[in-house]
């Protein structure tokens, strides 16, 4: 079991409980970002799921029941998956993986291949119709369901794969779609009438095996949404496992942390996270960078070039200059993925030590750190756009700077 998690004593934890029949309904993994919670998520789905072949017992990782490669694939219909996440700049890895694997006709062609599969439906899966029907904007994002199904179809893992000039037009067509559907509908917080779906969905008698329902970030459910899904945790189903991640375990909500129970993710060191990075998106890991850091290289703009238009964006306002807000965003590529306004605000930050009216004041830094986390905590928890956000924090900044000056 979890030999996909790499570095994380979590998976033992989960493999007593789960050989013990003792892994309870509601369960919530915390820990740092890309330290492997939804990797864990989804493969808890596939364990209990699994009914074990002839050659390999329950929960065996190399087992090949019908159900194991439905989950392998992330086409499980008994599992859903709900919550905000940038997924992009993980296709955008896989895709580069897949593709040389292809080229290079690789023995890891199979598992790049799964890798690039996982990632476009680690997107779509939030797309399901359960979660989505009578909202008005799904007939919109049907139609790109529709065509990221269709080539996705055609990479399927019971076809062989079309000749490399093909297959990269498949995937650049698939990668397009992805690009469109996250940066179009992917929403900052779970919707309460997401949460109402997923309730009614759960108290559905299950066919076969168990249902899994995931919600990733949980921190950054709306209070409404966070009392829906309170509501369903207090009488949870029988044959249903509710999984719930977030990166702030401190920022759930007590009434349900107390209804949960918690299996931490430890931040793996540096080494351990470049071993990651050459087993699972087989790439060179030489670099000695961070898995967060490897994946920002997919970025259609820097991490270095955001924290420069930050820093110009922060000088200005020390000289009682006003930039706009939509001319920041649009430099910023309007801030999607999101890691971008995470890297615009830091670049802020770090300009403030280093300006001469701010550097020696330290009361002046901590403000400046208390806005810029302000910012990004009205996008990620409270769903303001970015735009607006970067406003609030312009306004903020001008006036810290007039009330310094006097």
């Amino acid at each position: 079991m979890f030999d996909n998690l790499l570095y994380q004593n979590a998976s033992e934890l989960l493999s007593q409980d789960i050989r013990s029949n003792r892994l309870p309904g509601s369960i919530l993994l915390a820990g740092p970002a890309s330290s492997g919670k939804l990797t864990c998520a989804l493969e808890i789905g596939r364990v209990l799921s699994c009914t074990g072949d002839e050659v390999h017992p329950k929960g065996h990782w190399l087992c090949e029941c019908p159900s194991c490669k439905k989950n392998k694939e992330l086409s499980n219909p008994n599992v859903l998956l709900a919550g905000p996440r940038d997924c992009f700049l993980e296709i955008a890895a896989a895709k580069k993986a897949f593709l040389q694997a292809a080229y290079d006709n690789s023995k890891s062609l199979t598992a790049c291949r799964y890798l690039f599969l996982r990632s476009v439906r680690k997107l779509t899966n939030r797309f399901s119709q359960i979660l989505w029907e009578d909202d008005d904007k799904v007939s919109k994002i049907a139609q790109l369901m529709q065509l990221i199904d269709e080539e996705m179809g055609k990479l399927s893992m019971d076809k062989t794969l079309p000749e490399n000039d093909q297959l990269e037009k498949i995937v650049a067509e698939i990668v397009k779609q992805c690009e469109k559907l996250e940066s179009t509908f992917m929403y900052d917080a779970l919707p309460i009438s997401q949460i109402r779906k997923a309730a009614a969905w759960a108290h559905m008698k299950s066919v076969e095996g168990k249902k899994i329902f995931i919600i990733e970030n949980a921190e950054r459910m709306l209070e409404a949404a966070r009392n829906a899904l309170l509501k369903i945790l207090e009488e949870p189903p029988s044959d249903v496992v509710f999984i719930l991640t977030t990166s702030n375990r401190g920022a759930v909500m007590p009434t349900i942390l107390s209804r949960v129970r918690t299996y931490s993710f430890a931040q793996r060191t540096v080494p351990q996270e470049n071993e990651v990075i050459e087993r699972v998106f087989h790439a060179d890991s030489s670099k000695n960078i961070s898995i967060d850091s490897y994946l920002q290289t997919f970025l259609p703009i820097t991490p270095a070039q955001v924290r420069t238009v930050a820093e110009s964006y922060f000088n200005m306002l020390m000289k009682g200059q006003i930039p706009m807000a939509s001319g920041i965003a649009k430099q910023c590529g309007e801030f999607k993925p999101e890691v971008l306004l995470k890297n615009f605000l830091i670049g802020i930050m770090d300009a403030a030590k280093k300006d001469p009216q701010t550097a020696g004041n330290v009361s002046l830094c901590q403000k400046v750190v208390e806005y810029a986390r302000s910012c990004y905590s009205n996008v990620t928890t409270y769903n303001q756009s970015a735009t607006s956000a970067l406003e609030n924090l312009t306004r903020d900044l001008s006036t810290l700077r007039k009330a310094y000056q006097q």
